[in-house]
């Protein structure tokens, strides 16, 4: 009488199952650093167009706006609610697109003629705002901090 064995062995079952370990290995932290990278983009966007309406402001009134923290405080690893009361912001006709924004937007109008924009975020939650961009009225969005991964 033959035997009729269906089914998978333990070793077959435990071969499998490293193997997704190595892959979950692998994947969960590239997925993590793109999800974050993805959140950069916020900086980008915001950052262009703020250097866009002090240079539409610059063209009536001859001169830049300094423009208040926004959202004030420290920056953290969630989303905070833009004040669209901050100084400065409505005169030059700026508002993010979303209410609530990962970074904190300034800018400082060092002379009439010039001005630098900064976002500084901390998208991983470590305690600091590590994740800095900038842009002015002589350069293009730039990232000005150091870290690359998180």
């Amino acid at each position: 009488m033959m035997k009729n064995n269906k089914g998978f062995t333990l070793i077959e079952l435990m071969i499998v199952v490293a193997i997704i370990g190595i892959l979950a290995a692998v994947a969960i932290p590239n997925f993590r650093n793109y999800q974050l990278k993805s959140k950069e983009s916020e900086a980008k966007v915001n950052l262009a167009a703020i250097a866009v309406a002090q240079e539409a402001y610059f063209a009536e009134y001859d001169g830049y706006v300094t423009l208040a923290a926004n959202p004030a405080g420290t920056a953290s690893g969630a989303k905070r609610t833009w004040s669209p009361t901050a100084a400065g912001y409505a005169a030059i006709g700026f508002a993010p697109k979303d209410s609530n924004v990962y970074f904190t937007y300034q800018t400082t109008a060092a002379t009439a003629i010039a001005f630098t924009a900064t976002a500084t975020g901390n998208l991983d939650g470590s305690g600091s705002g590590d994740n800095v961009w900038s842009v002015s009225n002589t350069s293009s969005v730039s990232k000005t901090s150091a870290k690359d991964t998180f």
